[in-house]
């Protein structure tokens, strides 16, 4: 049975390999790579974005620099 306050619809976000500050004493060599490997992903992923959002500022400024 479905409870009325539950979105169906709405994105399920994947659990999270690794939180940011967890004890990593109890982890295997291979899980903290795995880990590490996802990092630098995530990393790559937020850097891409970060560029296409200063690309899209430095075009808008052009464009009111040039509507001037």
């Amino acid at each position: 049975m479905r409870n009325d306050d539950e979105d169906v619809f709405a994105p399920r976000s994947a659990p999270a390999i690794h939180v940011i500050g967890q004890m990593l004493d109890e982890l295997s060599v291979e899980e903290l790579g795995e880990r590490i490997a996802a990092l630098r992903k995530e990393i790559e992923r937020l850097e891409r974005a970060r560029q296409a959002k200063e690309a899209g500022r430095a075009a808008a400024a052009a464009f009111f620099r040039s509507a001037s």
